[in-house]
């Protein structure tokens, strides 16, 4: 903000600055009573300073625009960096530890007595529900079916997760064939839908909600809607990065209410579609 103060203050101050010189200097001057023939002048003088400095600060806000689009990105290739080194040690460390954990468990039940039988079933049942969540939490963090299979199965295998987790109906819609898309609108469109259903769990109080992917020359549309209470949800950090996430590939996002009384979360890409 203090950035974006002083730039302003600059601006302004060079556009009046000219306006004063070109006041002092110019062939022309003004009575300490004005008369009619010079308004014309103050009238042209003042859409000149007004023009200079809209066109001035428009090209400030546009350099300050690229800025924070540019550290937006790198946010979030950083975001998505640091979630794919977690998802490896979740997996890799984890995982492997949790997995030797209950073969060692196995071994240990098959030779111990009837009376311990039980518990050492209760501990590899808490292992392995530990080592699946583990391995769900990796798979959240990074989808490794978006880079192997494409867009639609990394959805259809998000929506499934959600609607076991949470107990929400999901109706999926979406074309059986997409077309080419740039690996970065895959990932927008793929964490925009996971942030998504996020809140739809958090806030939503929801009992259906429906996930629409749809392409139109090369624009691509993905649209959220649920059965909630309405409104929109709280503008945190989720809804924040969904934006930012949308600005790194020129998108539209808007959340809102939508006519069936619940959310809808709509993500517009222009220019999706690779290679057309």
């Amino acid at each position: 903000m203090r950035s974006l103060f002083w730039r302003l203050f600059v601006i302004n101050g060079l556009v009046f600055v000219a306006g004063t010189l070109i006041l002092a200097f110019a062939p022309v001057t003004i009575s300490s009573f004005i008369n009619p023939a010079e308004i014309p002048v103050l009238a042209v003088g003042l859409v000149v300073i007004l023009t200079t400095n809209a066109l001035l600060v428009r090209a400030g806000l546009r350099r300050l625009d690229a800025e924070y689009l540019a550290s937006g990105a790198l946010a979030v290739a950083a975001q998505e960096g640091e979630r794919q080194r977690i998802s490896r040690e979740l997996h890799d460390e984890i995982g492997q530890s949790l997995t030797v954990a209950l073969l060692s468990l196995r071994r240990v039940a098959d030779r111990a007595p009837e009376s311990l039988r039980e518990e050492t079933e209760l501990a590899q049942q808490a292992v392995r529900k530990s080592l699946d969540d583990v391995r769900s939490v990796a798979r959240r963090l990074r989808p490794g079916v978006l880079a192997d299979l494409g867009l639609r199965s990394a959805l259809k295998e998000l929506v499934e997760e959600f609607s076991r987790s949470s107990g929400v109906d999901v109706i999926r819609s979406m074309p059986k064939d997409l077309p080419p898309l740039d690996r970065e609108v895959e990932l927008v469109v793929y964490r925009v839908a996971q942030e998504a259903l996020v809140n739809v769990a958090r806030h939503a109080h929801a009992t259906s909600v429906r996930i629409a992917v749809s392409v139109d020359d090369r624009r691509l549309t993905l649209l959220v809607s649920d059965n909630g209470h309405g409104g929109s949800y709280p503008e945190g950090v989720g809804i924040r990065g969904m934006r930012e996430r949308a600005a790194l590939v020129s998108a539209e996002f808007s959340v809102g209410p939508n006519p069936g009384g619940g959310t809808d979360v709509r993500l517009e890409i222009p220019d999706a579609v690779r290679g057309s």
